[in-house]
C-alpha cells in the first residue's frame, strides 16, 4: 500500500521566478487555487487528493513528506489532513493524522481501510478477467472437447474436458479463456497478441494420457469447445504503484479502448502497443499527445499535418509481455486509438 499513494498522488507544483524554459519545466506546480489542506473522506483516491493540489500527480514522491512521528505515512485514511507545507522554498505535502473509530478487539485497528490510489473499480475487471498472449502460448493451451452427456455448454458444477498438456502442470486449478481480439501495431502492422477473457475457472480433478477432466468451479459465461485452459491471470489487485516516467519508446502508440467505450476520457482503460519486453511496467507514466490534423496550405495547396498535442496522460497498470493496460488519468483533449505515447518528461 505504501506505493499506493506513490501511485496516485505525485505531481507538479509551480513557485513564482524567473528561469529558463528547462528549469521551469522541471519545477513542481500547483493547481490554480489550491487548498492549504485538506481532509480525506470516504470515496476519495489518492490520484484525487493529488489533483487538488498539483497538476501531475504522479510526481507526488518529490513532494512528500514524510513525518516520522506516523508509523506509515503512505497509508492514508478518511479523517486524515494531507497539507501543503513549503521546506527550503520547496513546496511539500504533509499528512496529519485524523480522529478514527478502532475496533473493539485485542489487536486494535482502524476499521476504515487505507484510500487506493487509484479507482480501482474502473480496473478491476481488466486487472484479474483479461489475459493477452502470444500465438504459441494459446496454440499450445489444453482445449475443451465437450461436457458430460455429450452436452455443448456448460457452467459452474459441470464437468468438461479437455485435451492438451496443461501450460504448468503443478496448477490444479486454472481458468478457461476465450479469444476476444488480436492486436497488431497500427504502425508497422506487426502482430502484438492474442487478448483473452476468462469464462470460468476449473480444478484439473483426473487426466488420462492428453484427456484433462475439468469439474467447474465457477463461470461467468458458458463453457463451449475450443475454450483454452490456462493458469489463472487472476492475481491481487495491484494498488501499490511507484510512478515514474516510462521509457522513451518508437511508434508508442494507444492500440485500442477497454470496456467497449468510443471515446476515450478520465479514468477510461486503455490498450497500448507496447510491454514488458520493451521494459515497461506497472507505473510507467506517459504523455498522450493527439495527432495533429490535416490541412491545406492556401498558398501552396499542399497538406500538412499540424504538430500533435499534448492532450492527458496515463498510467500503466498491466502490463504482458507485448501488450499493455494503461488508465487515463487526465484527459484535456478527447483521447483516441491511434494516439501518441511519449515520456512525459519533467
Amino acid at each position: 500500500m505504501r506505493g499506493l499513494l506513490y501511485g496516485l498522488v505525485g505531481a507538479c507544483l509551480m513557485w513564482a521566478g524567473v528561469a529558463t524554459a528547462a528549469e521551469r519545466a522541471d519545477r513542481i506546480q500547483l493547481q490554480d487555487g489550491h487548498p492549504t489542506e485538506y481532509v480525506v473522506v470516504k470515496g476519495d483516491t489518492l490520484w484525487h487528493i493529488s489533483g487538488r493540489f498539483l497538476q501531475s500527480p504522479w510526481r507526488w514522491p518529490e513532494v512528500w513528506n514524510v513525518n516520522p512521528q506516523i508509523d506509515n505515512p503512505h497509508l492514508i485514511y478518511p479523517g486524515d489532513v494531507v497539507y501543503l507545507t513549503w521546506v527550503d522554498g520547496q513546496p511539500r505535502l504533509g499528512l496529519k493524522r485524523g480522529i478514527r473509530k478502532l475496533s473493539p478487539q485485542v489487536r486494535v485497528q482502524p476499521l476504515e481501510q487505507p484510500i487506493p490510489a487509484i479507482p480501482l473499480r474502473d480496473v478491476a475487471s481488466f486487472l484479474n478477467d483479461n489475459i493477452v498472449t502470444d500465438q504459441d502460448v494459446l496454440e499450445a493451451a489444453p482445449y475443451v472437447i465437450g461436457g458430460r452427456n455429450e452436452s455443448i455448454i456448460a457452467g459452474a458444477g459441470d464437468r468438461v474436458y479437455a485435451r492438451g498438456t496443461p501450460v504448468d502442470e503443478e496448477i490444479r486449478i486454472q481458468s478457461l479463456y476465450r479469444p476476444a481480439r488480436e492486436y497488431h501495431h497500427p504502425v508497422t502492422g506487426e502482430f502484438l497478441g492474442f487478448e483473452l477473457y476468462k469464462v470460468a475457472d476449473a480444478r484439473i480433478t483426473a487426466r488420462d494420457e492428453d484427456i484433462l477432466t475439468l469439474d467447474l468451479r465457477s463461470s461467468r459465461e458458458e463453457v463451449r469447445k475450443l475454450d483454452r485452459l490456462l493458469p489463472s491471470g487472476e492475481e491481487r489487485i495491484q494498488s501499490v504503484f511507484h510512478p515514474q516516467p516510462g521509457p522513451d519508446l518508437s511508434d508508442a502508440v494507444i492500440i485500442d479502448v477497454l470496456g467497449g467505450v468510443a471515446k476515450v476520457g478520465q479514468f477510461d482503460a486503455v490498450a497500448l502497443s507496447f510491454g514488458a519486453a520493451d521494459g515497461v511496467e506497472p507505473g510507467h507514466v506517459f504523455a498522450v499527445y493527439k495527432k495533429g490534423e490535416q490541412v491545406k496550405d492556401p498558398v501552396s495547396g499542399e497538406i500538412l499535418s499540424l504538430p500533435a498535442e499534448r492532450a492527458g496522460e496515463l498510467m500503466v497498470f498491466k502490463a504482458f509481455e507485448r501488450v499493455s493496460y494503461g488508465l487515463v488519468l487526465k484527459a484535456t483533449n478527447v483521447i483516441s486509438v491511434g494516439d501518441e505515447l511519449r515520456t512525459p518528461g519533467r
